[in-house]
């Protein structure tokens, strides 16, 4: 079963031929083009569409030889309408109905999935999540973003809108993420450690911690070798970051109950780290039984995770 994949993001966007076959998702080909480069998604699509042309013609292969398209974007989205609404990492791209453009392009059936959906849906079909019926995957990247796995289906809610856990509070005030201050996402995810910076530099200077980190802004990755080289000011942003994630994952468990949850990007770094400050919090918050039935495990794709992502949601139709 061979099918192509569109993986859309603010960075970089990818067209990826892959294959199906007992079980298991192969990469045979990939192109990717740099997002910034395009002014809109008019200039983009058309690049993006020939990138795969070439990619089939390279394999020998023509349209006809694939089971369809499937699409993975940021959201905000509307699946069902296979419409890109206005995702804050790709401004510009305002109610783009992009399955309309690509089954028109390539003559064949196309699906479109968010990002977390859609590697929700790799690391369940190919990854750390085989074998489980309920599972959460959390993207931890960038932002914060839950795929849900519900009694073996993707779960996507009324609108295409589940999932949003970096949206909810954890704290009345606090660095901003999703556009609200104190939320999940503004204390778990790479902007938000970045924003966490900016935001505890002056208590912390207040209580004499000093650090090179406090005269620039740091990223994500800055923050983590920082920590790790036993800086003082990253270590609290890491261990406050860690808390924050337990909390998080509390609410995960109570709510849904899942066996698994896999967790991408940041988390699969620096999983000792996060291991040993998030349990602790886990199993102060967290009902003991639903806890004892759920193992928390780096997401296993690494960086093919896009890629997978994107045929996942044309497989996941087919098998």
């Amino acid at each position: 079963m061979l099918a192509l994949g569109l993986d859309i993001g603010g960075t970089k966007c990818a067209a990826v031929i892959g294959s199906y076959e007992k079980g298991e998702c192969r990469v045979l080909a990939k192109e990717k083009i740099p997002t910034a480069s395009f002014s809109s998604p008019d200039a983009l699509l058309p690049v993006l569409f020939e990138k795969a042309e070439q990619l089939l013609s390279c394999l020998s292969l023509n349209r006809k030889d694939l089971v369809g398209v499937g699409i993975s974007c940021g959201g905000p989205l509307d699946p069902q309408q296979g419409v890109i609404l206005s995702p804050p990492n790709l401004p510009g791209w305002d109610h783009v109905p992009i399955v309309e453009k690509t089954a028109a392009r390539f003559s064949l059936p196309a699906f479109l999935a968010n990002d977390a959906d859609a590697s929700a849906l790799a690391e369940w079909r190919f990854g750390a999540g085989k074998g489980s019926r309920n599972l959460v995957f959390l993207t931890f990247g960038t932002g914060m973003g839950a795929g849900l796995i519900l009694n073996g289906r993707l779960y996507t809610g009324a609108n295409g809108m589940a999932g949003e856990i970096g949206h909810i509070r954890l704290r009345k005030d606090g660095p901003q993420g999703y556009g609200k201050a104190g939320s999940f996402e503004g204390f778990c995810s790479g902007g938000g450690l970045a924003g966490s910076a900016v935001y505890y530099t002056p208590l912390l200077r207040e209580r004499g911690v000093d650090s090179p980190l406090m005269k620039t802004k740091p990223t994500a990755r800055e923050i983590a070798m920082a920590a790790e080289n036993g800086d003082p000011f990253a270590r609290f942003l890491m261990k406050n970051c860690a808390e924050k994630l337990g909390e998080g994952l509390a609410i995960l468990i109570d709510l849904l109950n899942p066996e698994k949850i896999v967790i991408g990007s940041i988390y699969a770094r620096n999983q000792a780290f996060f291991e040993e400050q998030t349990l602790p919090v886990l199993r102060r918050e967290a009902l003991s039984r639903s806890l004892c039935a759920c193992e928390i495990v780096p997401a296993a794709l690494g960086e093919a995770i896009g890629d997978l992502a994107a045929l996942s949601v044309i497989f996941s139709k087919e098998i």
